[in-house]
């Protein structure tokens, strides 16, 4: 039993694919201190003080908590382009496409 659950799992490549989950996540981490440690803070900075906000996330319109959605938009565009380029350069793909 134990000897099947082992070739189960070198033949749907789990191992690969938890480790995979794994190290996703912490780049993710990664991606979104560095979006919003450092990125935010620089783009944003002059539009934050005139508004006395000390964070973008923090931005409304009656209610309407329009800064946080902002601030999702732009770590997802910068976690999108990280995966491209990771496909492009590091796995030296030539075109990046939908296997």
């Amino acid at each position: 039993m134990l000897k099947e659950f082992s070739e189960f799992l070198k033949a749907y490549g789990v191992i690969g694919l938890a480790i995979a989950v794994v190290i996703g996540g912490k780049v993710n981490e990664l991606v979104s201190s560095v979006v919003n440690d450092v990125l935010m803070p620089l783009i944003f900075q002059p539009a934050l003080q005139a508004a006395n906000i000390d964070d973008i996330r923090k931005l409304s319109y009656n209610g309407i908590l329009y800064g946080k959605a902002l601030g999702t938009l732009v770590d997802f565009i910068i976690v999108a382009l990280v995966v491209f380029f990771f496909a492009k350069f590091v796995l030296k793909e030539e075109k990046v496409v939908k296997k």
